[in-house]
């Protein structure tokens, strides 16, 4: 083995091997459970960021992990068409050359689009592939493939069959740049300052007038009710009167309503139900007409005064105000924080607006959905998030599915001349089934919402609407693992299809992980020049391209000169390479369930730094067992030593626990328990314990070939534990070991994942090394507090303790010589006085190194009272600083606390010092 671990130099050659030999691929064996896991399609226009890397790792481990235990595994992957991020995209190549997608027309844009998804489209495939990640893929899906298409087109027609689909006019969130309907899912809803506006409508009668407020005036042009709560003292007695609009004087009635709110405003809310989603539901409620003012580009069309027809939005609410400030109807303009609702593609604020558009009836799939989770045919995991499902679920409204691209599945309806509606396969299975002969058809332009295609995601890929082997074989899946920002977008609706289609669940765990954040805690954006590239902590990057990265694009100097400041003190050398097993040991260690995930670099650094810790404690293990028997050949003549029987019965436990984490979905645990018994036991205690036998010419063959054989198989057992967490390094050592422990195999991937055996848990082995890590560690303290060099032999006298004690020091004498590096030990008789001696305690056995002739007193003395004098200025600074009332009340809390923590150190480690002079004083 090299010197030194070198991630890059095995990983995406070991990648290539993986997948060239088809261990990727279902083993086929029927007789073996079936596991499947569906990939969440990531968009065919995207790149794999933190939230993706976090995700898929998750899922290789599941997947890695059921492999290893034998199950007939399918990891399914694929790729979601993504229709507005697409379409923009060639739209945006297409205006680079001069061009537009009108000038091309429909099919020579599709055909472009096809075009740049063979040649650009597979950027996040090969990034996924360097993370490792080990689908099948063989079997790779487009959500436009042609199977694909033809079980969406199945399920439209079937659905309007049942009476499930139709085309209605309703409220949706309308772009007005890319003229396209769009879920709540895109529009991004953030703070931004602007206005509350005050206005009178005056009472029909001429009573009196009443003041409404509202943060888009031009809307007002729509109004076609005021509502009160209709237990409001002060306007209950105005319900069914009317009031005369102004601007567009019309009538519009007062109603009584139990959504309005008595204590916001005045009282009164402007009702607009054709621009407003709330509205739109007290409209319904009241029967209220639904005036559409908008046309598709969000200017006012001609259902408004002449004066205002052909005005862009926001033109038209300044002209509106100051209309109104002329009539002397503006009582008061307020500074407003509002939310704004803009689309995640265009930028562009959002529209509530009325159109045609399909949409899904979903209620009655709802009811299935619902018990199905109520009855445990699914679980959430964590549960809370159940709660979550059935908010949504029990309150769900009709599914808008139409979007007005020309990117997707295109729905599968035509018109004649009259305007009416035929559905089918083709316009030849219309023209047929209804006898049009040869009357002029043209099929419905709009496409169908991504969210729908993916819908039928566990079953579309496998083969429906043909009864596969496939679908027989993985369906229902076994988990699905996605963010708890989708459960309702994606989860659910998978859910209602699904079961309504195949009459069966499409899986049978939800795992829900949290968001990826910075290490404050923060969403990673590119506005906030936070965001983390996967690849660039595997790669690594410099500075200079890191700061490109994250400005690039940006046109607002000051917010690009912020990030690169910020960039610049956040990495003064760029980000160092990783490797991805480290990236994703990192990813294991922050997924506790359902919580939102804090990604700090500094923890990447500290799993790097394990993964050389595995790679040094190989080498040493090899380096002692090449060329030796290590009882690889089966053979018994072999001496297991206490240490040997202590590290396998730790090993078990080990086991035991990591099994029991992968099977809850507690990756945290698994990694955190693999970690401690690496690092802390097998690499710390074990492999130091392993010395003194191999070393030693007076222990005998069969106690060193036991010793080897457990060092290298206790190595090749941890290899195939961490090889679904830390795929590559586990291989990588995994073939250089597996002869010497006496097995075989092509690669680790395939080798059976480790269990435990509660018969060789080995409690009195455990015991004794437990006392031997104690008394080891007690005389090393002494060793630094006394500031005695590691390598001098030192005596050691015990006092007091039990037989216990001493039957377990004539069983670890030998180790306890060489790990303390002891020139002696000696049980001092019950009241014999020991001479001046450091003092350390295990238990209730004393520890004392006799100092004579150990150190020089004076010197250490001089040295000791150095450091507290030392130690003694820095803490009257610190307290002085506390101690001013001007400090602790204006800085920050954060710094005040860090402040005190650093006091209450300072104040420990006095203590130390003192007692320390003290003891050396006394020699």
């Amino acid at each position: 083995m090299d010197k030194t671990y070198q991630p890059n130099a095995i990983e995406q050659q070991w990648y290539q091997t993986w997948e060239e030999s088809g261990y990727f691929k279902p083993s086929g064996d029927t007789s073996a459970d079936p596991y499947c896991i569906m990939i969440p399609p990531p968009n065919v226009t995207g790149s794999l960021h933190m939230g993706h890397g976090f995700q898929e790792s998750i899922m290789d481990a599941l997947i890695r992990y059921h492999r290893m235990q034998g199950d007939n595994t399918l990891w399914q992957v694929g790729t979601d068409h993504a229709g507005i991020a697409t379409q923009m995209v060639v739209e945006r190549l297409l205006a680079a050359e001069g061009k537009s997608r009108h000038e091309l027309g429909r099919d020579k844009f599709i055909e472009r689009v096809w075009q740049w998804k063979e040649e650009s489209g597979g950027n996040i495939t090969r990034q996924l592939r360097r993370l490792g990640a080990s689908p099948d893929w063989s079997r790779e899906r487009f959500t436009m493939d042609d199977g694909f298409y033809k079980a969406v087109q199945e399920v439209f027609i079937r659905l309007y069959e049942d009476g499930l689909i139709y085309r209605g006019k309703r409220l949706v969130n309308w772009d007005p740049k890319l003229h396209t309907a769009i879920s709540d899912l895109e529009v991004l809803n953030e703070e931004e300052q602007g206005h509350l506006w005050h206005f009178r409508y005056p009472l029909s009668d001429g009573s009196g007038h009443l003041v409404v407020a509202t943060t888009r005036p031009e809307t007002m042009l729509g109004d076609t009710a005021v509502a009160v709560h209709p237990e409001d003292e002060r306007y209950k007695h105005l319900i069914g009167k009317t009031i005369k609009l102004p601007l567009a004087e019309r009538e519009i009635p007062i109603i009584g309503d139990d959504y309005v709110d008595r204590e916001f405003g005045s009282g009164c809310v402007k009702i607009t139900p054709a621009h407003d989603f709330n509205d739109y539901e007290m409209g319904q409620r009241h029967s209220l007409e639904m005036i559409n003012i908008l046309d598709a580009d969000a200017n006012l069309n001609d259902e408004v005064p002449e004066k205002y027809r052909g005005m862009e939005r926001f033109a038209a609410r300044s002209q509106v105000v100051d209309d109104l400030d002329a009539l002397g109807l503006l009582e008061k303009t307020e500074p407003h924080t509002l939310k704004v609702p803009r689309g995640d593609r265009s930028g562009v604020v959002i529209e509530p607006w009325l159109t045609d558009q399909w949409y899904v009836k979903t209620r009655p799939l709802a009811e299935d959905a619902i018990k199905a989770v109520e009855d445990g045919r699914v679980n959430f995991v964590p549960d809370n998030y159940q709660n979550m499902y059935f908010s949504w679920m029990r309150d769900i409204q009709d599914w808008c599915i139409s979007r007005q691209l020309w990117w997707g599945h295109r729905i599968p309806a035509w018109y004649d001349t009259d305007g009416k509606l035929y559905v089918g396969r083709s316009e030849e299975e219309v023209r047929e089934k209804h006898n049009l002969g040869g009357i002029e058809l043209t099929q419905d332009e709009d496409v169908l919402d991504t969210w729908f295609s993916s819908g039928l995601w566990t079953f579309g890929t496998l083969g429906w609407p043909e009864d596969t082997a496939e679908l027989k074989a993985f369906h229902p899946t076994s988990v699905l693992v996605t963010g708890f920002d989708i459960i309702f977008f994606w989860v659910a609706r998978m859910m209602m299809l699904t079961l309504y289609f195949k009459k069966e669940v499409p899986f049978h765990t939800v795992y829900v992980h949290g968001l990826v954040r910075d290490s404050h805690g923060q969403k990673m954006s590119k506005s906030k020049g936070n965001v983390l590239d996967p690849i660039d902590l595997i790669d690594g990057i410099d500075l200079e391209s890191l700061v490109q990265k994250r400005t690039s694009g940006m046109m607002q100097p000051h917010l690009r000169d912020k990030i690169e400041k910020q960039t610049r003190k956040e990495f003064p050398e760029g980000i160092a390479a990783y490797g991805t097993d480290a990236l994703r040991y990192t990813y294991y260690s922050l997924a506790s369930t359902g919580r939102d995930i804090r990604f700090d670099v500094g923890r990447i650094e500290g799993f790097r730094n394990f993964c050389n810790k595995i790679w040094n404690a190989s080498r040493y293990v090899l380096q002692n067992c090449e060329g030796y028997d290590c009882g690889q050949d089966g053979g018994e003549d072999f001496e297991l030593s206490l240490a040997d029987r202590w590290i396998i019965s730790q090993l078990q436990r080990t086991e035991k626990t990591v099994r029991e984490a992968m099977d809850t979905y507690r990756f945290d645990l698994a990694s955190q328990a693999l970690y401690d018994f690496v690092w802390a036991e097998y690499c710390s205690w074990y492999l130091e314990l392993s010395k003194p036998v191999l070393w030693d010419e007076n222990v005998s063959q069969a106690v060193k070939t036991g010793t080897r054989r457990t060092l290298i198989r206790v190595l090749e057992t941890i290899l195939r534990l961490a090889h679904p967490l830390m795929p590559f390094i586990t291989e990588e050592i995994w073939q250089r070991v597996k002869a010497l422990a006496g097995t075989s195999g092509d690669t680790i991937m395939l080798q059976p994942y480790p269990e435990a055996d509660e018969r060789r848990i080995d409690t009195g082995a455990e015991a004794a090394i437990a006392w031997l890590k104690v008394v080891t560690e007690g005389v090393r303290n002494i060793r630094g507090e006394m500031n005695i060099s590691p390598a001098k032999k030192i005596p050691l006298l015990l006092r007091g303790g039990s037989e216990e004690d001493r039957e377990r020091l004539e069983a670890c004498r030998s180790l306890l010589t060489k790990l303390a590096s002891l020139e002696s030990i000696t049980w001092l008789d019950s009241g014999e006085t020991a001479p001046a001696s450091a003092t350390a305690l295990a238990g209730d056995l004393e520890l004392l190194v006799p100092m004579a002739g150990l150190i020089d007193v004076a010197a250490e003395s001089a040295r000791l009272q150095k450091e507290i004098d030392k130690l003694e200025k820095e803490l009257a600074r610190v307290r002085g600083k506390l101690d001013n009332p001007k400090f602790v009340d204006k800085a920050p809390a954060h710094v005040v606390a860090k402040e005190k923590d650093k006091l209450a150190e300072m104040q420990s480690a006095l203590s130390r010092l003192d007692k320390q002079l003290r003891a050396v004083g006394e020699l």
